[in-house]
């Protein structure tokens, strides 16, 4: 209904929740994954050795929902190399790769060798001559600190070699939660995209609301009511340096960061209704795209630059829009459903991701954009917020899971998912962060 569209966008509904660790309970997807095998590496050392690879890669290729991970029990054999793999015994399992490696001490006090290989099982169970079932295989050295961060990179390189596609393990979340218990109970957050190494960016009196991640991955725009009215800010996540961007009367809103990073595109109601502007974040050169007495608000950038998309009610109920920077011309993106509302393009420009009210229900859906066909990725009753991985593969968005505000996961084709609750509470409003070094 018009009214939670409005609700949406005057930035104030808070929940009560308590800040803590997220984490991903699979829910859907397993059973229609490719079968893989991520054998444990082995630990060449004396005494403890450190975090087990194996454990962080099967988690992200399980949670990518494109593979199934073979449990350890049912592995034939735990080889740490490829020298005289019995690959037939794996293909019997039906399992199309095997991930492999070990861990030794450098002679460097606190770091680490790390070998691994990924095989192709088919390649070597008909042992062709010309080919190799070495499908990649790589030495590096890692410091204690770096371990974790490697073994996403190792997810990364074996997602891509087996899908062709770039992987989005290195990457992270930014989240709002709220602790009313404590004297700063608004909190904005970061963590890696599984939800370890939590890492708190600012805390308020007041609410914080709409992060979004700059192009390299080092600032996060959101807005802040600390003052008693919205703003936006731009924070450095490292510095901790934040310069203000807008301060206008009423609102001040949904900023969004262009794919060159030099401007935000935002809601601002300085002139009457809420309309949809972009500012240069350098100059502060500002800039108005619509007029209509009506709200438009929710912008987001195509990937090329040249766009806006946005949620409008100038139809009657709220649908989404595009609008080219270039002639101003205004188009409608979207006609099925009762609503729709917080679009975005995919990186790959092919799809528009959207919160769509069907049947009273508020749902994650996504658009083809040349058909025009509308698929509808889950089923829940509110959801809300997707934000789209940096390659595309996934969505994470607010949803109530069990009575509690959480976030949640959904593949682009709908098929796997996953809930992420936070273990003491609530979490709203993710935004997934682009590519990270």
């Amino acid at each position: 209904m018009l009214a939670r569209f409005i609700m949406i966008l005057m930035l104030i509904t808070v929940s009560s929740t308590a800040s803590a660790r997220l984490e991903i309970l699979i829910t859907e997807g397993v059973n229609s994954a490719r079968p893989i095998a991520v054998v444990p590496f082995k630990w060449l050392g004396k005494g403890k050795k450190p975090k087990n690879f194996a454990d962080i890669v099967a988690a992200d290729l399980q949670r990518s929902g494109k593979f199934s991970p073979l449990s350890i029990d049912k592995m034939p054999i735990t080889p740490s190399n490829s020298k005289n793999i019995d690959y037939a015994a794996w293909a019997k399992l039906g399992i199309e790769a095997i991930v492999m490696g070990e861990v030794k001490p450098d002679t460097t006090a606190g770091k680490y060798v790390v070998t691994f290989e990924l095989l192709d099982v088919l390649t070597g169970n008909v042992n062709m001559a010309d080919f190799s079932p070495v499908m990649d295989k790589r030495r590096s050295t890692v410091s204690t600190r770096q371990l974790r961060q490697y073994a996403h990179r190792i997810s990364d390189i074996v997602y891509e070699k087996l899908t062709g596609e770039k992987g989005a393990f290195l990457t992270r979340i930014a989240y709002v939660t709220v602790d009313m218990k404590s004297t700063h109970p608004y909190q904005l957050r970061i963590s890696d995209y599984d939800g370890e190494g939590e890492k708190l960016v600012l805390r308020s009196k007041q609410p914080l609301m709409s992060p979004s991640w700059s192009p390299d991955g080092r600032k996060l725009a959101y807005v802040s009511f600390e003052k008693g009215r919205s703003q936006i800010f731009v924070q450095d996540i490292y510095t901790q340096k934040r310069d203000l961007i807008t301060s206008f009367p009423k609102i001040n809103g949904s900023p969004a960061w262009s794919p060159d990073g030099k401007q935000l595109a935002l809601v601002l109601s300085k002139d009457g209704q809420p309309e949809i502007y972009t500012i240069n974040v350098a100059s502060k050169a500002l800039k108005r795209l619509t007029r209509n007495r009506v709200i438009d608000t929710e912008p987001s950038w195509t990937p090329d630059g040249k766009s806006i998309i946005f949620s409008s009610a100038r139809g009657g109920r709220p649908q989404i829009y595009q609008i080219s920077l270039t002639t101003g011309k205004t188009k409608r993106l979207t006609w099925e459903g009762e609503m729709n509302l917080g679009g975005t393009i995919t990186p790959d420009g092919d799809s528009l991701v959207m919160v769509s009210r069907q049947n009273g229900n508020y749902m994650i859906a996504v658009q083809d954009l040349d058909s025009g066909e509308l698929r509808t990725l889950t089923k829940t009753q509110l959801d809300e917020s997707p934000s789209i991985a940096p390659n595309g593969s996934m969505i994470i968005y607010s949803t109530v899971y069990q009575g509690k505000q959480g976030l949640a996961l959904v593949s682009m084709d709908g098929r796997f998912k996953a809930n992420i609750p936070a273990s003491n509470g609530e979490v709203k409003s993710p935004a997934w962060s682009p590519f990270l070094q």
